[in-house]
């Protein structure tokens, strides 16, 4: 044990000191620190670092699985049933032999440190008491994420050579019974010295910010089940929320990121990464809330690309996939649509924008700032012949200045080859904005939107909380709106809006009415560029994944915490979406067979929906069942197969 402990604190030292630069506390030589000599927070503080992920994995797990299989951008990997096995095991390595193993050691060793009163100041034994119990919150966190990528998951951990795994179902109710233990057993009255602070990146040891988290952290675990076991989900949640949880901006959990190549790098930061807006994101904010765009955007520059309030877009049906579920395909919104979601200016920058990423209005040409008129794409005729040499035949142009469009994944075929790179290109669409971008933000973890949301779907369950669905609900989008400092003189017309995104939900809690089968609407046509009408028609309640409604007060929650999670809780959205269908995410075009998603045909795309067409989780890598064969089996036996569109016990299938 000892071994294990030295080359723990030896392998975290770096980042250790590089971080707090303070180990005045060991004099001797560190090449020999005894356990005696190891203060269990620079283990808490090794384990929450390393877990922020460093480029190496946060680039393939936080950006190309996750953010990608909670349609938080338009990317098309694991969303369209992609997996790398060399991702998987670099996650699930860092997982094991570093983040968890340093969570579950600090725990082993204050418990150690306890029972043989190795610690004899008043203060460190009371510290070492408080954090042990911290160690085993975050131990959740950590083991959470790992069985809702994997699975099934190994609950003696680091307790034995070849651990066994356990079923999803039997590491939830291990998780849940942790965190109301772990909570119950702190002295919040414990107050931390300023030298300790440090060591604790997330809430300085205020231990009744840690009670909170792990509370909060019991209602997200115990709605995840509730559509699998709704009675136990219904006890833990009821439970958990009678105490104090995540309510304000302050009892966020968030760690501060910071520039370089660390684990601390922030987990949106590699410049290569455009992060460009997808369709789902697009079809649920434009329209929402019925803020005009004009109220949100004041500047003179950009009153001549607000479009009127029935606009649809000009529609290029020729140039955009047929063969999708997304309502909006075969439009291109050549400007600024009327209305939309105040928060969506936070996320995002516009194309030829000054703050857009990769292509602002103006540029550097020798030293001096230019106007960048990279503005125009062509489109090309559509699966033309072209001799040898020769380039296709344009049929028309767009300017892409302002312009809020998302795309959906798949493949497009010939129209996507005929469009000119419009549709794959990160200058045409908005990107995530720079303050997510530069490694100066704070990552959050568990923000106090989440709680009311949480609150408001438990109510809405009839489930025994303080809080009228109602009140959890507009408190979730008024703390939405606070965190991302959006206009919140806007927020009471916002409330009580009944104007209907693109997928047909509203705002307003009262408002369930269910939106008309179609609405006419009026368009450019792309080709002729003559104004016309069109008959626009929103998805069919029944053919959609969750099948029960658009506008009912499930879609409206999830819904809106949607798009309060954007940009850092894809995790949580994702999981969202495999529990309940929720929110409406369109099918990947099939314009050509998808590989690996045979299943999903132009006979079924348009008017279907199955858990098959979504991914469902992060396989296991080859190197597990070549470690421990016997660990992987049983993993697979509880599983069912070791597919990314394998579901979770907990998941909707």
């Amino acid at each position: 044990m000892k071994k294990i402990i030295n080359y723990i604190f030896m392998t975290g030292l770096l980042v250790l000191a590089n971080a707090c630069s303070d180990f005045d506390e060991i004099n001797n030589d560190p090449n020999a620190a005894s356990e005696d000599q190891i203060n269990v927070m620079w283990m808490l503080n090794k384990s929450i670092t390393d877990a922020q992920m460093d480029p190496h994995i946060h680039e393939r797990i936080f950006v190309y699985y996750w953010m990608d299989a909670a349609r938080m951008q338009r990317f098309g990997y694991i969303s369209l049933g992609n997996n790398n096995d060399g991702f998987n095991h670099d996650y699930l390595n860092s997982y094991i032999s570093n983040w968890m193993k340093s969570a579950k050691q600090m725990v082993d060793l204050a418990d150690k440190q306890l029972a043989e009163n190795k610690l004899t100041a008043p203060h460190d034994i009371a510290m070492t008491k408080n954090m042990k119990e911290v160690g085993r919150i975050w131990y959740v966190y950590l083991l959470s994420e790992f069985t809702d990528n994997f699975g099934p998951a190994p609950l003696d951990a680091f307790q034995t050579k070849t651990p066994t795994y356990s079923s999803v179902k039997d590491v939830y109710y291990f998780m849940l019974q942790e965190l109301k233990d772990a909570q119950s057993k702190i002295d919040v009255s414990i107050k931390p010295e300023d030298s300790e602070k440090k060591f604790d990146r997330a809430y300085e040891f205020d231990f009744a910010k840690w009670v909170k988290y792990a509370n909060s952290m019991r209602m997200r675990l115990a709605m995840r089940l509730s559509e699998v076991d709704p009675a136990k989900a219904k006890a833990e949640f009821e439970d958990a929320a009678k105490n104090s949880y995540i309510s304000s901006i302050d009892d966020v959990f968030r760690v501060k990121e910071r520039d370089g190549w660390d684990p601390l790098a922030g987990v949106m930061s590699r410049g290569w990464n455009t992060f460009t807006m997808g369709a789902t994101f697009a079809n649920i904010v434009v329209g929402l809330g019925g803020v005009k765009t004009s109220d949100l955007l004041t500047a003179a520059k950009y009153q001549p690309y607000i479009k009127a309030k029935n606009y649809l877009g000009r529609r290029l049906q020729d140039h955009w996939p047929s063969y999708t579920n997304d309502p909006y395909t075969g439009f291109f919104m050549d400007g600024l649509p009327y209305s939309i979601d105040p928060r969506f200016f936070t996320v995002y920058t516009l194309p030829l924008d000054d703050e857009h990423s990769f292509n602002p209005t103006t540029v550097k040409k020798d030293g001096k700032d230019v106007v960048n008129k990279d503005s125009i794409f062509y489109l090309y005729k559509v699966a033309e012949q072209v001799p040898e040499g020769a380039k296709p035949t344009k049929v028309d142009s767009i300017n892409v200045k302002y312009a809020i469009n998302g795309y959906s994944n798949g493949s497009w075929g010939d129209a996507g080859s005929a469009n000119g790179a419009l549709s794959v290109s990160y200058k045409t669409a908005p990107v995530i904005s720079k303050q997510y971008r530069k490694s100066e933000n704070y990552r959050v973890f568990f923000g106090n939107w989440e709680s009311f949301f949480l609150i408001a779907e438990a109510a809405l369950r009839g489930w025994n909380v303080a809080m009228p669905a109602k009140t959890a609900y507009e408190n979730g989008i008024k703390a939405s709106f606070a965190y991302n400092k959006a206009d919140e003189s806007k927020l009471s017309d916002y409330l009580k809006s009944e104007d209907y995104n693109r997928v047909g939900t509203s705002v307003n809690w009262d408002h369930t009415a269910e939106p008309p089968a179609s609405v006419e609407m009026d368009i450019v046509n792309g080709y002729t560029h003559k104004a016309e009408k069109y008959t626009y028609k929103y998805p069919v309640a029944s053919q959609t994944l969750y099948g029960k409604a658009l506008n009912d007060h499930l879609s409206k929650i999830i819904t809106q915490k949607y798009i309060a999670q954007m940009p850092w809780l894809a995790l949580e959205v994702w999981s969202d979406h495999r529990r309940l269908g929720l929110p409406f995410f369109e099918n990947p075009a099939v314009e050509k067979p998808l590989t690996r998603m045979t299943w999903l045909t132009k006979d079924n795309v348009k008017n279907s929906q199955s858990y098959k067409f979504f991914s469902q989780r992060i396989k296991y890598p080859s190197s597990l069942e070549n470690s421990n064969p016997e660990g992987y089996k049983q993993a697979i036996e509880k599983l069912g197969e070791n597919e990314v569109f394998t579901p979770l016990w907990w998941a909707k299938h």
